[in-house]
């Protein structure tokens, strides 16, 4: 064959190449075009994006100080189950149910507030940022509002169209179960004894509805409580059955209750937790010298909490082109 010949059939290659069908192109996480999660994610598509999310996560603060306990429990809820893809947004449809309509998911609120802090991201760039990634941002902001430590979190997730509430109790440990249940479901994805341990530090902040409890105060009260606990946890909870509609709870921190800090290990100690999960992490072997560690060091704490956050933010994300940006975080996009 001639020079001619070749340098005809290698443009024609090359032209064949260029106009392949997108069906035969090659994978894009083989070719590499899908970043995965990375550090900013959106400095040149929505530069603004983390500035945004910031500023309104203050806003609500101010204005609602329990907003940033959601932010840091949907953080928990969303990206332990499966994947870190905002399926806890979802509303229920005639399909399925809700993740946040669940039992597990009893107390969980201020949904409507993530819709502003979309909102307002959607105003500077329309379809670009998704939903899990302001979940996962806003939880982030949320920490530090609460005197937490600053948490640098990758970007690039995009958002699931399937709600997981039929698989919640696979992964979501209640906080009556065993201690190794706990450890296990945490360590499936990645998340070792002191990780677990500085998680349950979120306990720290918030507060406990008596529905979960009363199986402590009655009939009987459960010998292992400090007895100097007891009664104001009767006076915040009277009821052996208590409506479940009404807003009766106990601060899980009486002396800290607006600050994420190390004295949540020290009440534990003293056997002032609230939960059944909280009295397991003080005494249970495996796990009671890192709550000896964490509460004579908070600097300690906030190091594993960290790490084990980031951990559970880089849950099996959807990126590339997997899942959508969602227009509204509560609903699929439509698709014709």
């Amino acid at each position: 064959m001639g020079s001619k010949s070749l340098f005809f059939f290698a443009i024609l290659s090359i032209s064949l190449a260029f106009s392949l069908p997108p069906a035969f192109a090659e994978n894009e996480e083989i070719t590499g075009t899908d970043p995965g999660l990375v550090m900013n994610f959106y400095k040149d598509s929505c530069p603004q994006a983390e500035d945004i999310i910031k500023e309104q996560v203050k806003l609500l603060y101010k204005r609602h100080k329990n907003t940033a306990f959601s932010w840091l429990r949907n953080i928990f809820h969303d990206c332990a189950v499966q994947s870190c893809d905002a399926s806890l947004l979802l509303d229920s449809t005639r399909r399925s149910l809700s993740e946040k309509e669940t039992d597990r998911s009893f107390g969980l609120r201020n949904f409507r507030y993530l819709d502003t802090i979309k909102e307002a991201v959607e105003r500077e760039c329309p379809g670009v940022v998704s939903c899990s990634d302001i979940l996962v941002l806003s939880a982030r902001d949320g920490i530090v509002s609460l005197g937490g430590p600053y948490i640098p979190l990758k970007t690039g997730r995009r958002d699931g169209r399937k709600s997981r509430a039929e698989i919640l109790e696979e992964y979501l440990p209640d906080h009556n179960e065993s201690m190794s249940v706990v450890l296990d479901r945490f360590s499936a994805i990645g998340i070792n004894t002191p990780g677990v341990v500085a998680l349950l530090g979120a306990h720290s902040v918030g507060r406990t509805h008596c529905v979960k409890l009363v199986h402590r105060l009655y009939p009987e009260v459960d010998p292992e409580l400090n007895p100097d606990h007891v009664e104001h946890m009767l006076h915040k909870c009277p009821d052996a059955i208590p409506d479940p509609k009404a807003v009766q709870y106990v601060r899980n921190d009486r002396g800290t209750p607006m600050v994420l800090d190390n004295n949540y290990y020290r009440n534990i100690l003293d056997n002032k937790g609230l939960l059944i999960v909280d009295h397991q992490l003080a005494a249970d072997k495996r796990t009671k010298p890192y709550v000896k560690k964490m509460a004579k060091s908070q600097d300690y704490f906030f190091k594993e909490f960290g790490r084990a956050i980031t951990i559970l933010s880089e849950n099996n994300p959807l990126t590339g082109t997997k899942g959508e940006i969602r227009k509204q975080c509560s609903v699929v996009n439509k698709h014709n």
